[in-house]
């Protein structure tokens, strides 16, 4: 068996995964044609496949990329489905760029998808060289922690769905080699040489150079970085879930209590990661808090921890959430109603 079908089968999951019908991302590439050709390869007979191209409106021979998708897709027996994309004119898309908005329209297309055929499974091709170059581009922007540990083997793309991600831990090159024994092309799209795309820009510019300079190794050093990041970002969430379940009560009313003269000597880093545990526990939207609403739960924490008369009596936060110290050295937050946290 060659080693990139070796790779791919260990990658999959070991229960349930062919028990219902997988839907594969296919754009025509290298990457997703060696990912559906390498599980056709490797189903059992009773395995349900379903090849899905979302058609882009970015590029001229979007059609031509279709048509060689729905020809594998029925040399190889494997039921097609595509869907025209007009990532261009996305009424919803506005501020969003045009990577995240083709990339929103399109896991929504597999999710509809997925429904439709009673899927539990989304497979798409990223590879090894993929995840070097996100975990690149999230430093550029200046991820924390968890975003320096890249894109995830798994995680949930609906309810009931998951994403999967198995040739992860392959580079790009095994998929291509994996090809050319089977005698199988691919589409080249022309508009991964655009470097006025930022991915583009750190493959061809950035990581290309210094492959074939003075790091050749860096795809796999940045891979290697992203599943240490991961390590270390997963202890501190099970130290914040553990810390979290020790100093924090919530009453009968919904009122969170926290035990600040215990918290406040703690690492701040880990007090942050305990109030992100904490907004993710009570379902408190999130997506309005910024580092300084994070500071200033901080600081009245340290402040009521120290047993200091407090500056002011509350702290309001975004979607209605307050903090406020209270006796015995301790801080209480809450929203005002479940039905309006939810709501927001």
């Amino acid at each position: 068996m060659h080693p990139f079908l070796i790779g791919l089968s260990a990658a999959l999951p070991r229960a349930g995964f062919w028990e219902s019908p997988v839907i594969v991302a296919v754009s025509g590439g290298a990457d997703s044609v060696a990912l559906l050709v390498g599980l056709v390869r490797v189903a059992p007979a009773h395995a349900r496949l379903v090849a899905a191209h979302a058609c882009h409106d970015l590029r001229a021979d979007a059609d031509a990329d279709r048509r060689f998708v729905a020809d594998l897709a029925a040399r190889l027996g494997v039921p097609d489905e595509s869907r025209a994309l007009a990532v261009r004119d996305d009424p919803q898309g506005l501020g969003e760029g045009i990577e995240a908005r083709a990339r929103r329209l399109r896991y929504a297309f597999f999710t509809d998808l997925a429904y439709a055929h009673a899927a539990r499974h989304v497979v798409v091709g990223h590879t090894a060289d993929d995840q070097a170059e996100t975990i690149l581009q999230r430093a550029l922007r200046g991820t924390g922690i968890a975003g320096l540990a890249g894109m995830r083997v798994s995680r949930a793309l609906a309810d009931g769905v998951a994403l999967l991600r198995p040739l992860l831990a392959q580079p790009r090159a095994a998929g291509r080699d994996f090809l050319e024994s089977e005698g199988e092309a691919w589409r080249e799209d022309a508009t991964n040489t655009d470097p006025r795309f930022a991915r583009n820009f750190l493959r061809h510019e950035i990581l290309a150079r210094v492959v074939h300079g003075p790091y050749p190794a860096a795809p796999a050093a940045l891979a290697r970085l992203g599943q240490q990041a991961a390590c270390v970002a997963a202890s501190l969430t099970s130290a914040a879930t553990a810390l979290l379940e020790a100093h924090a009560r919530r009453h009968a009313d919904g009122v969170v209590v926290l035990d600040a003269a215990a918290l406040a000597p703690l690492d701040r880093h880990l007090l942050g990661h305990l109030l992100a545990a904490l907004w993710e526990r009570e379902g408190w939207p999130r997506r309005h808090m910024t580092a300084q609403h994070y500071e200033t739960i901080l600081r009245l924490i340290e402040a009521a921890g120290r047993g200091d008369e407090p500056a002011r009596a509350a702290i309001d936060l975004p979607a209605g959430v307050r903090a406020r110290p209270t006796a015995g050295r301790r801080v209480e937050l809450a929203a005002p109603t479940p039905a309006v946290s939810a709501a927001q």
